[in-house]
């Protein structure tokens, strides 16, 4: 008789935390936790399926603490661009995007601009499912979805403020909340608190704008909160313990303070806070060391603070001028307020406007995330095939004309149907290095299931861990392996509270098992594949032969031999959601 459902033999064991030395040891999994941890191998027979891990790593599965899978796990909860990476759970609600309390509508138009994944395909979704207005009801419906990862949220500020205010009034600099409105906020999110949610996530990034037709353009709810609503909310998390989620905006780097001193309060307790990001931009190379020392600054005054830091080249993809960089400035924005390509045509001819757009251009000092480079742009596909693999400066060159111009021109003769790339940051990997060992920095900020067409960044661990492995093997390791892991893992699920990020015996068994020899690959190329739920649309994913052989969730395999299972997603799911502690 078998004594287990699952058993992994001959692995090198990381149990998640920073001090345990990786060594080989045998798992056992029962009723879907860590039954047995051995040193030596469990004999044939033993359970249901055995799993020889020789070679391999066998790590806790890894928390993906920044996505947007908030519509996706409505039609789509298997969520496996992420599971096939060895994602076990995936936190939904950031960037003030969560869609529990909101409107159907209001839903979707402040989150398909925004997070650009079409709002035709995203309102039929809320409108067939979307039954839930409260954050019990939500839940509710999270309980009863088939999950492929297990599930953390945050409670989104602009999905707060709208259902309380509706969207035109939370999108008006005249209009503030009521104090019945107030404490109507606070009661929610003092339900969300109560369920589990993990915290608030907030947006002051003015760039960030409304979709659909009723306020189209306007910047999200949550930027036109004045800071004494922010604080009124971030009693209930402190009072909780929960996280405070933010993004500073980028035109004003003292509002920065505005969040640090609540992460500091030295009369009272200190706020976890957690803010987008760290990063070496290319653009404003003073932003990573300012990142830095701010965070240096808010631990050393007892501070709760961490940073997020993609741990890889942040490469981001353009078809025309369809790309949030250009909301960073006044011509492009302009050019995304249109909507037609015929109105953008129109405009991109106008002289009055190239001159505008060409002064924009040169502004190198002006607050910016975007380097404004057009010889840093690369195009990689165009109904005229000799322009690829030319960026726009080589092109303007050629044809005497300023790249500005040149630039303009092609957006008229081709929209959306040249598509060019950029890497805006996180370029230099010494600097890279540097970023990911800070205790003040979240190894995260994946965007999973958002910017369908701009990023690609669902193997985010994957990355960091190839990053780690390829320093040890030039002889100057960042970190020890086992802290990677700890920093993937045990770490945030510590910080956020949650029940997750550990392989010891009595705990859920969520666990990731990989090929080291194969993270050698080029784990940054993109792949498409189709959006499952969403009507044949496709997006840009990441496919890594060999590297992640099975994930399992809850004791349960949701990757068997490098394959997402079929039932993934289907009848009683894997995953489930993870309430905070």
């Amino acid at each position: 008789m078998n004594h287990y459902s699952l058993v992994i033999n001959n692995g090198l064991y990381f149990d998640g935390s920073p001090d345990t030395p990786a060594r080989v040891r045998h798992l056992a999994i029962r009723d879907g936790h860590i039954a047995d941890i051995r040193d030596t191998p469990f004999p044939p027979g033993s359970a249901e399926r055995e799993i020889n891990a020789s070679g391999c790593w066998v790590t806790p599965g890894f928390i993906d603490s920044h996505t947007h899978y908030d519509a996706e796990l409505v039609v789509a909860p298997a969520l496996s661009e992420s599971v096939r990476h060895g994602v076990t759970t995936a936190l939904v609600g950031s960037c003030s995007l969560s869609m529990v309390c909101s409107d159907t509508e209001d839903a979707s138009d402040i989150f398909t601009r925004v997070e650009t994944v079409p709002r035709e395909k995203v309102l039929p979704i809320l409108q067939q499912h979307k039954t839930w207005h409260s954050p019990q009801s939500w839940l509710d419906f999270v309980n009863r979805q088939p999950l492929g990862p297990n599930l953390i949220s945050m409670l989104g500020h602009s999905d707060l403020r709208t259902a309380v205010m509706g969207l035109h009034r939370a999108t008006s600099h005249s209009d503030q909340p009521t104090e019945e409105e107030m404490q109507r906020m606070e009661a929610i999110l003092d339900e969300a608190l109560k369920l589990g949610f993990i915290g608030l996530s907030t947006m002051c990034l003015k760039w960030d704008k409304v979709d659909g037709d009723r306020e189209w353009s306007k910047s999200l709810p949550s930027t036109y909160a004045r800071w004494k609503e922010v604080k009124r909310l971030n009693k209930l998390l402190r009072q909780y313990g929960r996280v405070h989620q933010g993004a500073p905006n980028a035109a004003n780097p003292l509002q920065i303070f505005d969040y640090i001193s609540q992460a500091i309060m030295p009369l009272g307790k200190p706020l976890k806070t957690t803010l987008i990001s760290m990063l070496d931009l290319k653009g404003n190379p003073t932003v990573r060391p300012m990142a830095n020392l701010v965070g240096r600054f808010t631990r050393l005054l007892g501070g709760d603070f961490r940073w997020q830091v993609l741990p890889t080249p942040f490469k981001v993809y353009a078809d025309g001028i369809d790309v949030v960089l250009f909301e960073e400035f006044g011509a492009g924005e302009m050019a995304l307020d249109l909507k037609s390509q015929v109105e953008r045509n129109r405009l991109f001819k106008d002289e009055a406007y190239r001159r505008s757009f060409r002064k924009f251009y040169k502004q190198k000092l002006s607050p910016r995330v975007w380097q404004r480079d057009f010889g840093d742009a690369v195009i990689l596909g165009c109904p005229d095939n000799s322009l690829v693999g030319y960026n726009f400066a080589e092109i303007a060159e050629q044809r005497s004309v300023h790249v500005v111009d040149l630039f303009l021109d092609l957006m008229v003769e081709y929209g959306r149907d040249l598509r060019w790339y950029t890497v805006i940051g996180n370029h230099r990997q010494a600097q890279l290095k540097r970023m990911v060992k800070q205790p003040h920095t979240l190894i995260t900020f994946s965007d999973a299931g958002a910017h369908i067409r701009n990023m690609a960044f669902y193997n985010l661990p994957l990355r960091f861990l190839k990053l780690v492995k390829e320093s040890h093997d030039q002889k100057q390791p960042v970190m020890a392996l086992e802290k990677a892991v700890w920093r993937l893992c045990g770490e945030q699920a510590d910080w956020f509270g949650i029940d997750a990020g550990y392989i010891r015996q009595g705990k859920r068994a969520d666990i990731c098992i990989i090929n080291p020899t194969q993270l050698q690959q080029n784990l940054e190329l993109e792949h498409w594949d189709e959006m499952q739920g969403f009507d044949g649309l496709k997006r840009m994913v990441n496919r890594n032969p060999g590297v992640v052989p099975y994930v399992i969730i809850n004791g349960r395999i949701a990757v068997d031999n490098e394959e997402v299972v079929p039932e993934l997603g289907k009848e009683k799911g894997l995953g489930q959601f993870l309430a905070a502690q």
